[in-house]
């Protein structure tokens, strides 16, 4: 990581679905580079888990929290964010890593309420909390916030299309956010960490090929079997995200492990002026292409 081994120290972070998988690494690696947390996610055991874990060696006025939340249920991200106003001096960071697949199978045969619970989660539980927290970065005048997409929000993935629009969304509202907050000093980025070998993989692969398409189940096959994406790639670019290293990085979407993102800060002039890494619609002209006739 750019500039210090621990690019931040003293800065507070919220990361959401930290109990297990990317978020359990994500929560691992703000804590090695010197920041202060506060966890959630539904589950108590596992976070309590991970907040054992990450206990045993923090600098001096460095903390673990965690908080039970579901991060589709307004009120308890209320509850979340209220509680790390209380506890740190400010909220520097906010991950938003909780997420899931939703219901696998053609959209026809799928099970509507799961649909729906999907979106909640991946979008309303992107949107809410960075909506909870923009007025305590608005008064510091200074943030950071990361949202986990993923290779769903870039191309259509047939028969997992709840996980795939809410990302494709995902990226879209981190654009926008990204300019509504630009006067205050807040970064909103968007990343994509690669395939990983996780519950949600496996989730994709139990399914079988019959219902998430014979040629996306062979491709989660194959990746599970090969390892998958590094979480810790994933992870560090979260770090770079948090930091000061990035400080006017804002509107992008990046992938953790294809992007040339830790020397990003070296290319943030001509960033700023162009539509790279963003979601943009394609026209003939882009494709060599001319058809209004003329």
């Amino acid at each position: 990581m750019p500039h210090t081994s621990k690019p931040l120290t003293d800065r507070c972070a919220i990361i959401t679905g930290a109990g297990q998988g990317l978020g359990a690494v994500i929560a691992r690696q703000y804590v090695a580079a010197g920041a202060s947390v506060l966890l959630c996610a539904r589950g108590g055991d596992s976070l309590r888990a991970v907040q054992e874990q990450l206990s045993s060696d923090l600098a001096p006025g460095q903390r673990v929290l965690i908080q039970t939340a579901d991060v589709a249920v307004p009120d308890q991200v209320d509850a979340l964010v209220a509680r790390a106003g209380a506890e740190f001096p400010r909220i520097d960071i906010l991950v938003n890593n909780a997420g899931v697949y939703g219901p696998l199978g053609a959209i026809e045969e799928i099970d509507w309420e799961e649909w729906v619970t999907a979106i909640q989660i991946n979008l309303m539980g992107t949107v809410y909390p960075c909506r909870a927290v923009v007025p305590h970065m608005r008064v510091a005048g200074y943030g950071k916030i990361v949202n986990l997409s993923g290779g769903g929000a870039t191309s259509p993935l047939p028969r997992v299309s709840a996980y795939a629009a809410s990302k494709a969304a995902v990226v879209r509202f981190t654009e926008t956010l990204a300019l509504e907050v630009a006067d205050a000093r807040i970064d909103v980025n968007s990343i994509a960490p690669g395939a990983l070998a996780t519950r949600l993989m496996d989730q994709v692969v139990d399914a079988g090929p019959d219902r998430v398409g014979a040629s996306f189940h062979a491709r989660m096959v194959r990746i599970r079997d090969e390892g998958g994406a590094p979480l810790e790639k994933g992870a560090d670019l979260c770090v770079y995200l948090g930091s000061a290293a990035s400080d006017g990085i804002s509107g992008r979407l990046l992938a953790a492990v294809w992007d040339p993102w830790a020397t990003l800060h070296e290319r943030a002039e001509d960033l700023a002026k162009s539509d790279i890494y963003t979601l943009r619609r394609i026209t003939p002209e882009d494709r060599g292409q001319n058809w209004d006739g003329q």
